[in-house]
């Protein structure tokens, strides 16, 4: 629902710097739509570069008032609290910016829609974690596709799997490859405008959702990109094996952030070595109803927090340990990925 010509301000109260503005802040490192503001009480008025890294000159302001000033149209619900639902204040942001006649964008798990029937002429809410209509299980159609298809696949959930995506099909743009990528999360379609909420899909129709949606998607492209969700080493996470079995990928790029031996937020799970991983996928991927082998092709390694001479010295210790080639995406650009995959 997002055009060129949309002005966004993020609501991101908190999120610039804590732990909950992931949505937003992967729309202002991607989003192609203007963004005019970003609403953080406890950033306002600081520099969006300095607490970041993301080299866009956009003010921090601290309410909608001040987000209105810029002219914006579209609000862009950029946290996720814990549960999906906002807090009574940030609701009450929202339905300010309703009654200023903007129009919204969510990607919370409870839906803002039906909360407010009676919108402005012009005016729309875009819900982005809805199951889509006439969903089937999976049957490894996408199998039969000519494209290539590239899966990012992680050692842990949240650790850069879309921002490696993205930065891929970003390459392949710049190379002039017809190349699509393909929106598993509320980010990457708020970003990308299409693709499918795959944690908002009953699990029996997930791999189906995947493969749908690559099938459609997929239309005169010679690359498709695959954003990856979650990580097969992560207990919680039930979305690696779908979009393995839905997208019948003919290769995976496996992100791990560097240094990394536990699971983040459950510190009494081991990650194994990158081999062993690099095995796991394989050997997954080959029975999720492939017919050819599927390799991982390269290493994409998060190295956030770490200056550049450390961050080189991790890559080239990965590329050691693995014989993969190996990069980071954000930092460096995924010229090396691309090359890793080589196009037929």
């Amino acid at each position: 629902m997002l055009t060129n010509k949309n002005k966004v301000a993020i609501l991101l109260h908190e999120g610039v710097t804590g732990k909950h503005g992931k949505t937003g802040l992967a729309f202002l490192r991607y989003g192609e739509t203007e963004i005019v503001a970003v609403i953080d009480r406890t950033c306002a008025g600081k520099s969006l570069v300095e607490l970041t890294g993301i080299t866009k000159d956009i003010p921090i302001v601290s309410n909608l008032q001040e987000a209105l000033a810029y002219d914006s149209d579209v609000l862009l619900i950029g946290i996720a609290p814990s549960g999906g639902r906002l807090p009574a204040d940030l609701q009450a942001e929202v339905t300010e910016a309703i009654g200023q006649g903007l129009s919204i964008v969510n990607g919370l798990h409870t839906f803002i829609a039906p909360q407010y029937p009676n919108l402005s002429e012009g005016q729309w809410i875009w819900d982005l974690r809805q199951e889509p209509p006439g969903l089937s299980i999976g049957t490894a159609k996408a199998r039969s596709l000519s494209c290539q298809r590239i899966l990012t696949v992680g050692t842990d959930m949240a650790i850069g799997k879309m921002s490696t995506s993205l930065e891929l099909y970003r390459a392949a743009k710049n190379k002039g490859i017809k190349s699509q990528f393909v929106a598993t999360g509320q980010a990457g379609i708020a970003i990308a405008g299409q693709g499918v909420a795959l944690d908002a899909v009953r699990v029996d129709f997930a791999a189906g959702a995947v493969e749908k949606t690559v099938l459609e998607l997929s239309k005169d492209s010679n690359l498709v990109i695959i954003e990856g969700q979650g990580s097969l080493l992560h207990p919680g996470s039930t979305a690696t094996l779908p979009l393995i079995r839905g997208s019948q990928p003919t290769g995976l790029i496996l992100v791990h952030r560097a240094g990394a031996t536990q699971i983040h937020d459950l510190p009494q799970i081991t990650i194994p070595t990158l081999p062993e991983v690099v095995q796991l996928y394989e050997t997954v991927a080959k029975v999720g109803g492939a017919s050819d082998k599927v390799k991982v092709k390269a290493i994409a390694l998060n190295t956030f927090g770490m200056d550049a001479e450390t961050a080189k010295n991790a890559i080239e210790e990965t590329q050691q340990s693995t014989g993969l080639p190996c990069t980071d995406a954000v930092r460096f650009g995924a010229e090396v990925l691309l090359s890793a995959i080589s196009l037929r």
